[in-house]
């Protein structure tokens, strides 16, 4: 029995070591697409990677995103090739990732960033809530992922990433369409990583704490949407509870140079996947108790209106750090952060 725990204890230390020291994935001249990769998180990592050498294929489906963000990464000199795609559509990520290869040749690096949020308590949600989450963070991916593996496979070599969610780890309340299709996407990502290794492919799964990217003006909210706006655009804002987004990208690429198969970023996101697998059943209850401060049903019930029509609650200083993200990561397409009229009715 003591050979046999040396043995292992060798093992575990020699498999740490080459972890260590083992080369690190080279970014230059390499083809790397990001989806959702005009705003936000994914415009950063697209900053980035190009700053390592990379060359860029985005897409989103708001052709002035698209544009916008296209002009911001030439006019710093990066070479990027964009195009408007619903991942949520196979046709469209077809189309996409076809023009991707002839504009820039064999693709290297899939990154699944596009996301949707919708906020709001599960009474005011509804199935198609639930079919729009996975549409977008399960069956997008797997739809690039499908459309890429063949040439990864025949060359021998290739790396996709899913950015998932600290929500995709442990549910939180008011989010549980969002946490259901995450916990789909890790499932998925871990499962491809588990079975593409043997052709060369390195699967990534990123699970992201709380960050400051700016996206509290894009995220959906219902029921009493300026209170349910106001505690996550707060704790998308404040330092220590939110991680600086730039931080998190650098974070997320040395992930992917190390070939990591799963990164939680952030400390709060470490220590509450860390309660959840020791404490499963307190960590649950202490969220439940979360749920109970948070807004019940009524407002507009299950229609859903945008953070930028959500805002108001909250006075401008408490979400300035959030508000600026906004600005600097193509949020708002004026670079303006106001206190917009929401539509009529609303």
């Amino acid at each position: 029995m003591k050979r046999l725990l040396l043995a292992a204890a060798a093992g575990a230390g020699g498999y740490l070591a080459w972890q260590a020291f083992r080369p690190r994935y080279d970014f230059r001249g390499k083809n790397v697409l990001i989806t959702g990769g005009t705003r936000g998180l994914g415009l950063v990592l697209a900053r980035h990677l190009a700053a390592r050498g990379a060359r860029l294929g985005l897409c989103a489906r708001d052709s002035i995103e698209v544009d916008q963000a296209t002009a911001e990464l030439r006019y710093r000199g990066i070479e990027v090739a964009s195009h408007v795609c619903d991942i949520t559509d196979q046709s469209s990520v077809r189309e996409w990732i076809g023009e991707m290869r002839r504009r820039l040749g064999p693709i290297d690096v899939l990154i699944n960033n596009a996301g949707v949020i919708g906020v709001g308590p599960l009474d005011t949600m509804r199935l198609e809530d639930f079919e729009r989450a996975l549409r977008t963070h399960l069956w997008g991916p797997l739809y690039a992922i499908l459309e890429i593996i063949p040439e990864m496979k025949a060359r021998r070599r290739g790396r996709i990433v899913n950015i998932a969610s600290i929500g995709g780890k442990v549910a939180m309340p008011h989010l549980v369409p969002y946490s259901a299709s995450k916990f789909a996407l890790v499932g998925l990502s871990n499962g491809l990583r588990v079975e593409l290794g043997r052709f060369g492919i390195t699967v990534t799964t990123i699970c992201p704490g709380l960050m400051r990217t700016g996206s509290h003006l894009n995220a959906e909210f219902k029921g009493q949407h300026r209170k349910e706006y106001a505690w996550f655009a707060l704790g998308g804002s404040i330092p220590g509870a939110s991680l600086n987004v730039d931080r998190a990208a650098a974070k997320i690429v040395a992930a992917i140079e190390r070939g990591d198969a799963e990164t939680v970023i952030g400390v709060p996101a470490k220590l509450l996947v860390a309660a959840q697998a020791i404490a499963p059943t307190l960590t649950y209850d202490a969220l439940a108790l979360v749920n109970a401060l948070l807004p019940e049903t009524g407002g507009i019930g299950a229609q859903m209106l945008k953070g930028k029509y959500s805002r108001g609650v909250l006075p401008p200083l408490a979400t300035v750090l959030g508000d600026r993200a906004s600005a600097q990561n193509n949020e708002v397409s004026s670079g303006r952060v106001g206190n917009l009229a929401p539509p009529a009715g609303s």
